[in-house]
């Protein structure tokens, strides 16, 4: 060291003694204050790098004046803050004219998909369908394995997802589809349910779709339910969400039911906006369905010799575009006030 020290010791308590005398009658010289006493290159700091020049047997004592240092400096900090903001406080409240008109609340607005999903819960609700939830986080068997999907089956490439690192078999869910496994499991047809909430998927993200986006399946389980009864349901809930006149089913594949089917609503080819949106074919696809195969119902404990039951799944994003003529998914999720503020009249 270039001191002695007791000159060391001696300049730590001086400094000390200067607090007092600091101007800290501003914000800017309160903030000068702290960095010169209390910031990573401060006197504080400064002083605590000098313990390794001093005496072993001294160091104690050292310290001692040191911490009195700094305990020192952040009680006049906060102090002098606290009075500070005090003053701030008075003078903006003795300047407040409390007579002046105040500003207006904009009118706010549900989100569209928020929109979207309570009118599809409004239209289920009407022909006996109650609404089931259940957790994001999912196990891979009420995923995947109970939705005759086991380990390795090649369906799981259609809907790869996210997995928990550190938490073996537990995964953003894929779909809706875990709360259905979940409600089968603990309890007994009948059963009629809707399952709306958040999904993920490991997609690339576009205007199309989205690595996180909304679901609605729908499942109902009793006695005698037919393919026929899924399509006057499925019927009914494209006059009422659409107002379609025509649907038609589609051969398709889900593993989780059998036989599966994808279903179209006519929208025509009237307008260029009809034409676009099917391609010229007039029919425009909204949603997912089919009959529960039968090892679903026997995975889930449900005697499939004695019910029969179909489910149903769309995603809320895509009747939400549909609805309001949003053209890309993504705006949806970009908390745009310009686009949230138009659905301000469709509450």
């Amino acid at each position: 060291m270039s001191v002695s020290n007791t000159e060391v010791f001696a300049e730590v308590r001086r400094v000390t003694e200067a607090l007092a005398n600091e101007d800290v009658s501003t914000f800017e010289a309160l903030e000068e204050f702290r960095v010169k006493y209390l910031g990573t290159k401060g006197l504080v700091k400064g002083f605590l790098e000098q313990m390794r020049h001093i005496p072993a047997d001294q160091r104690r004592e050292y310290g001692l004046v040191v911490n009195a240092l700094k305990q020192a400096a952040e009680l006049r900090y906060q102090k002098a803050k606290a009075k500070l903001e005090a003053e701030a406080e008075h003078t903006r409240a003795a300047t407040l004219d409390l007579t002046a008109p105040g500003e207006p609340i904009p009118l706010g607005a549900r989100h569209p998909i928020a929109i979207t999903m309570e009118r599809i819960i409004s239209i289920f609700e009407r022909i006996g369908f109650s609404v089931a939830d259940g957790p994001e986080i999912e196990h891979d068997w009420y995923n995947f394995t109970a939705m005759n999907t086991p380990e390795d089956h090649p369906a799981r490439d259609m809907q790869d997802t996210f997995y928990i690192v550190g938490a073996p078999g537990m995964l953003l869910r894929t779909h809706t589809s875990n709360v259905q496994a979940r409600v089968m499991t603990a309890r007994k047809p009948p059963i009629r349910i809707i399952a709306p909430g958040r999904v993920y998927r490991n997609e690339t993200i576009s205007a199309r779709s989205h690595a996180q986006f909304h679901q609605v399946e729908g499942l109902y389980v009793d006695e005698g339910v037919s393919f026929a009864d899924m399509k006057q349901t499925l019927f009914y809930f494209a006059q009422q969400m659409f107002g379609a006149t025509k649907i038609r089913l589609r051969p398709s594949f889900f593993p989780f039911t059998e036989p599966s089917a994808e279903m179209d609503i006519w929208l025509g080819t009237k307008t260029e906006e009809d034409r676009r949106l099917t391609k010229g074919t007039g029919w425009l696809e909204i949603l997912g369905c089919g009959m529960v195969d039968p090892q679903v119902l026997e995975n889930c404990g449900i005697d499939s010799s004695r019910y029969t039951g179909f489910a149903f799944g769309m995603g809320i994003e895509r009747q939400a575009l549909r609805l309001f003529g949003i053209p890309d998914i993504r705006l949806l999720f970009e908390n745009d006030v310009r686009l949230l503020r138009q659905f301000a009249s469709a509450l």
